[in-house]
C-alpha cells in the first residue's frame, strides 16, 4: 500500500521505523508499509461464499455452498502455524467472510496468540450485534467495500440496497468502537464518483481510507477494458493529493492511501521533490522500505481450500497446500516462481526494466501477463512518464 497521508503530510518518518523495527520487531500496523520483515501479511479466503456477485471478484464468489474448504480444526492448526511464525496481521476475507459460521471463533483464536486479525468485508451482514462478536473476538478492524455512489455501488455488487446496507454497517462499527475503513477499487464507471466518496468519508468519521487499482483476476478479467487509462490515473492521484493534503490541514484524522500500483508512489516522490525537495532522501527510504510490489514476499494468500498463492489475485498458481504442509514450510520454499519474486527487480521488462525506481516498484505481474501474456513484461497501468522514471 502507498500512505498517501504518511508520504504527502509527514505522518511517518524513517526515525519511527528504525525505532519500532527494534528489538522483537513488533511493528505498530500504521507503519507496516514500511516494516522490512519478510514474515507476510496473509490474506486468506475463509469461504468462496459471498451474498453477492460483484463484477471484480477475483475468486468468482457466489451466494452457495462450497465443497473442501478448511474445517475449522485445519483452519486452527494453519492459525496456529501463522502465530509460530509471527506473520504480522491475518486478514479474514472472503467471498464474505461473515457467513463462515466459525469467524468468530477463529478471530478469537488468532487475537488469543498475538496475530493481528482483520477483516475485509461487503459490510451488508454487519449489525450491532455483529459488532459486539466482532469486539469480543479481538478484531483489530473492519474494511468495508464502497464501489462508488449508490447507484453506481448497487450496480457493481449486482444487489439494488447494497450500498445502504454497507454504509449501516460502516456505522455499526465505529458506534460500536470499531476501527473501520473504505475500499475503493477504482474503474472507468466509478472513477467520477470519487468526490462523493470523500465527502463520506468526512461526513461520517471514516478513519480510513484505501483506492485499490484494478487487478485483472477472476471476473476482473472481464474488465481490462474497464480500467481507467493513463490520463485518468494520473489525474485520480492529483485529486487524491490535493484532498488528503486539504483534510490533513483541516484537522481531519483520515489516513489515505492507494494500491495494487506502485507507480503512485513514485507519482509521490515525484510531487514532493518539486514542493519539499528537503524530503526527498526520506520518502525515497520511505520507499525503500515498503519495497514496492510485496507478491511472494511481504504478502501471500491461503485460498478456502487451503491453497497457498504469491497474492490474492493469483489463484492459478500454487505453492503448495496448508493441509500437506505448514505454511512456514511452504513460504520459505525453493519454490521456482517464489525465488524470482524475491528479487523481481532483475527480470522486469520493457519500461519496468528501464526504470530508475524498480526497485520501489517492480509493477503487477498478473497485470503484465493478463495484458501481455509475459509475467516480466512492463506493467500496463504504470502511468509514469519515462523522464519520470529516470529520476
Amino acid at each position: 500500500m502507498i500512505g498517501c497521508t504518511k508520504l504527502l503530510c509527514g505522518t511517518a518518518t524513517v526515525s519511527d521505523v528504525i525505532k519500532h523495527s527494534a528489538g522483537n520487531g513488533d511493528i505498530p500496523p500504521q507503519l507496516l508499509q514500511f516494516s522490512n520483515i519478510n514474515r507476510p501479511l496473509v490474506v486468506w479466503n475463509t469461504t468462496n461464499r459471498c451474498n453477492l456477485r460483484c463484477k471484480h471478484c477475483y475468486i468468482e464468489a457466489e451466494d452457495r455452498k462450497y465443497s473442501q474448504e478448511l474445517s475449522t480444526e485445519e483452519a486452527r492448526g494453519f492459525i496456529k502455524d501463522l502465530a509460530d511464525m509471527k506473520v504480522p496481521v491475518l486478514l479474514f476475507s472472503g467471498g464474505e467472510p461473515f457467513l463462515r459460521p466459525d469467524i468468530f471463533e477463529l478471530g478469537r483464536q488468532a487475537s488469543e496468540l498475538g496475530l493481528r486479525p482483520v477483516i475485509s468485508s461487503n459490510g451488508t451482514l454487519i449489525d450491532t450485534p455483529v459488532t459486539q462478536k466482532i469486539k469480543e473476538a479481538g478484531f483489530q478492524y473492519v474494511g468495508i467495500s464502497i464501489d462508488g455512489a449508490p447507484a453506481t455501488h448497487d450496480e457493481f455488487r449486482n444487489h439494488p440496497g447494497a450500498f445502504d446496507a454497507a454504509l449501516q454497517g460502516i456505522r455499526a462499527c465505529l458506534d460500536n468502537g470499531i476501527k473501520t475503513g473504505i475500499r475503493f477499487t477504482v474503474n472507468r464507471h466509478n472513477q467520477m464518483d470519487l468526490p462523493e466518496i470523500f465527502d463520506i468519508i468526512e461526513r461520517e468519521g471514516i478513519p480510513r481510507f484505501c483506492m485499490y487499482h484494478l487487478v485483472y483476476a477472476g471476473r476482473g478479467t472481464d474488465m481490462i477494458d474497464m480500467d481507467t487509462d493513463k490520463r485518468e490515473k494520473r489525474s485520480l492521484m492529483e485529486y487524491i493529493s490535493e484532498r488528503t493534503i486539504d483534510l490533513h490541514r483541516r484537522g481531519v484524522e483520515v489516513e489515505i492511501l492507494t494500491t495494487d500500483n506502485h507507480a503512485d508512489g513514485i507519482y509521490l516522490l515525484n510531487l514532493i521533490r518539486r514542493q519539499e525537495p528537503d524530503r526527498v532522501g526520506e520518502i525515497v527510504q520511505l520507499l525503500e522500505m515498503h519495497g514496492g510490489c510485496s507478491a511472494g514476499t511481504k504478502f501471500a494468500n491461503v485460498d478456502p481450500r487451503g491453497n497457498v498463492h504469491p497474492c490474492q489475485f493469483w489463484q492459478d498458481y500454487i505453492v503448495g497446500n496448508v493441509r500437506e504442509k505448514p505454511f512456514s514450510e511452504i513460504w520459505n520454499s525453493d519454490d521456482p516462481l517464489m525465488v524470482m519474486l524475491r528479487e523481481k527487480d532483475k527480470h522486469v521488462k520493457g519500461k519496468c526494466g528501464q526504470c530508475s525506481y524498480r526497485t520501489l516498484c517492480s509493477g503487477c505481474r498478473i497485470r503484465a501477463r493478463a495484458a501481455t501474456g509475459d509475467l516480466w513484461a512492463e506493467d500496463p497501468a504504470c502511468y509514469l512518464t519515462l523522464e519520470e522514471i529516470q529520476g
